[in-house]
């Protein structure tokens, strides 16, 4: 199976053959391992003033790049990261080079969340008395960005080239998430249902990604019919058994491979988490094998490689 064919098996909770596919929503230390800046990292301040043909080679080098962290380390999939400064149709013309440089062998998805994420430290008071104060307002604006996001996600269903879209917006803390479950239900859960509703009815595959203890929300992140939960996080104390036990039925799960821990711990420690996660994520199939959050900056690239040597050796079907 192609990592396309493997990641869409799995978001359908299909059987599979082969590896249990593997993903990373981010994988910063591309300087590291190709010499290359990270596409999130670069600001093109003269993108106007360069030529077509020059713009044509930068977009051609983003996509490069993202074919390359693919194939080297076997994901099945990428969340394709357009440098700041770039519209959607130069996000469009990258995307035809990657599948130029690959065809469908990986799915390509986007960022596409609407909903209400954890606010900044400098936004937080004044989120929350906005709530507090003018729930209606609130309400009204996270309808108006659902709507906008789904017509941006017309305009690309014509592209053609893209298999969905990963839903970014952080609820939770590691002890609890940021609003109750009731408000959760309130003010995130209606228009994330909207949401991914209609992304699926355009066609597309959904992830929805959040960090954090998940555990008092779960069932309601479940009811919005999402394709996968992304990134069932240990260090919130989100046990992987536990969740598919739980809702693994109706859900893809992603992830739970303790990101810290790579980070921090032992070889013999990572060795161990990988076929933990293994373990508890592949019986029943609906499971994409990776971290629990990212391959962040400062992880080092030698305990990645480690945690994919384990998957290549045990990870297979």
């Amino acid at each position: 199976m192609t990592g396309r064919e493997s990641f869409t098996a799995a978001l359908e909770r299909r059987p599979i053959t082969g590896h249990v596919p593997h993903f990373e929503l981010e994988f910063f230390l591309t300087m590291e391992a190709f010499g290359r800046v990270h596409p999130s990292q670069r600001h093109y301040r003269q993108w106007d003033q360069m030529s077509v043909q020059e713009r044509d080679l930068h977009r051609r080098d983003v996509a490069d790049l993202h074919v390359a962290v693919a194939r080297r380390f076997r994901q099945a999939g990428m969340l394709y990261h357009s440098p700041r400064g770039w519209t959607d149709e130069d996000t469009r013309k990258s995307i035809d080079h990657v599948r130029e440089l690959s065809g469908m062998d990986y799915l390509v998805t986007l960022h596409g969340d609407a909903t209400y994420s954890l606010p900044s430290g400098e936004d937080m008071m004044g989120f929350v008395a906005t709530i507090a104060d003018e729930p209606e307002k609130m309400k009204d604006t996270a309808q108006r960005r659902v709507d906008e996001a789904l017509e941006r996600g017309r305009r690309i269903r014509k592209w053609g080239t893209l298999d969905g879209f990963c839903l970014c917006a952080d609820y939770c803390f590691n002890d609890n998430p940021f609003l109750s479950p009731a408000m959760f239900d309130e003010f995130i859960t209606p228009y994330l249902t909207q949401l991914v509703a209609g992304y699926r009815e355009l066609g597309f595959y959904v992830i929805k990604h959040t960090d954090g203890n998940i555990m008092p929300i779960l069932d309601s992140l479940v009811s919005t019919n999402p394709h996968a939960l992304h990134s069932l996080d240990p260090q919130a104390g989100v046990d992987l058994a536990e969740v598919k036990e739980c809702v693994g039925d109706r859900v893809c799960l992603i992830g739970n491979v303790n990101c810290g821990l790579l980070q921090t711990g032992s070889d013999d420690d990572v060795v161990a988490e990988v076929r933990r996660a293994l373990r508890q994520g592949m019986p029943g199939n609906g499971y994409v094998f990776g971290t629990s959050n990212c391959i962040y900056t400062g992880m080092g690239l030698d305990r990645y490689e480690l945690m994919l040597n384990v998957w290549r050796e045990e990870g297979f079907y």
